[in-house]
């Protein structure tokens, strides 16, 4: 048998075992593909259960969204209706209570000068210092009474013939519907940039305001101004940390908003609203009836007292 020369070409047998090797190679290539599967899979699933909960993340905050923008709504037309029944509470019912302190004060003072008692004395100064000066008969009836005598609104009233409501303060059906779309499109919380959100605050500013006044007028012309308007941008994808922060906002925001809707609930005009939400008219009619009949009875005493 015959040996090669050192450096000469390789023989079949040494050929052999160079496929041989080329094989085990590849054999061993293929076994670590299979042992490993997926280092390339595993990367892309958590890529896309990382899209995944992004995506639901954001899901979740664009509901928030929202429904902090209803629940703001909700306050502030609420908010609206308390401010305007107190003041057509004021401008109905505040004569009738100086009135009422006036001859509770008349009252007290009489008994006092027919007793000479210190403690009807005492009385008698606390009572006088609770009164506001006391109204004429045109503010008692607060317009009932004009240039030819009693109006019509009091002539029925006296004969028990249906009464008119007053002049409503209070915004139409409409103008609700108005402020509530114009609030649900141009809501600040719904900017993402801080230019965005100055020019948005602004027109809600100015919403509430014709809103406030039940200027349903008005509100049409913000809605034309708002369609005229530049679209507002479409808001971006954020990061996961951004978004957990937005959320975190949002949730102290609300907070915020539910002291105030407390504030209003538990307040004496919000309370007496929510006696007779559908009609507050009505409400304010039947305390004006029991106030006059609460004049009627003091009058009576005072005259008894002074005799």
């Amino acid at each position: 048998m015959t040996q090669d020369a050192p450096g000469g070409p390789p023989t079949r047998h040494e050929d052999e075992q160079d496929d041989h090797r080329v094989d085990d190679q590849n054999v061993q290539s293929d076994q670590a593909a299979q042992d490993e599967p997926g280092a390339n899979g595993v990367r892309e699933g958590a890529t896309e259960e990382s899209e995944r909960a992004e995506a639901r993340l954001e899901k979740a905050v664009r509901a928030a969204e929202q429904a902090l923008i209803e629940f703001e709504i909700a306050v502030e037309t609420f908010r609206v209706e308390v401010e305007n029944f107190s003041r057509l509470h004021h401008q109905r019912l505040g004569p009738m209570y100086s009135r009422l302190d006036e001859l509770d004060a008349l009252i007290a003072e009489a008994r006092a000068e027919r007793s000479g008692d210190p403690d009807d004395l005492r009385k008698a100064r606390e009572a006088r210092a609770m009164v506001m000066p006391m109204p004429g008969v045109e503010e008692l009836f607060h317009g009932w009474i004009d240039s030819e005598g009693l109006s019509a609104e009091a002539a029925a009233m006296l004969t028990d013939r249906p009464v008119q409501p007053p002049k409503r303060v209070r915004p139409t059906d409409e103008a609700r519907r108005l402020y509530r779309e114009l609030a649900r499109k141009a809501h600040p919380d719904l900017a993402q940039e801080d230019k965005e959100r100055a020019r948005r605050e602004e027109f809600i500013t100015r919403v509430n305001a014709a809103y406030g006044r039940g200027d349903e007028a008005l509100l049409r012309e913000l809605t034309r101004e708002w369609e005229a308007g530049p679209a507002p941008e479409e808001e971006r994808l954020g990061e996961a940390e951004e978004l957990y922060a937005r959320l975190e906002w949002l949730a102290r925001r609300k907070e915020l908003l539910t002291v105030v809707a407390q504030d209003l609930e538990e307040s004496a005009i919000g309370a007496m609203l929510r006696m007779a939400p559908d009609d507050p008219d009505r409400l304010l009619d039947e305390i004006a009836e029991q106030l006059l009949a609460q004049v009627s009875e003091r009058e009576a005493e005072l005259a008894a007292l002074v005799q």
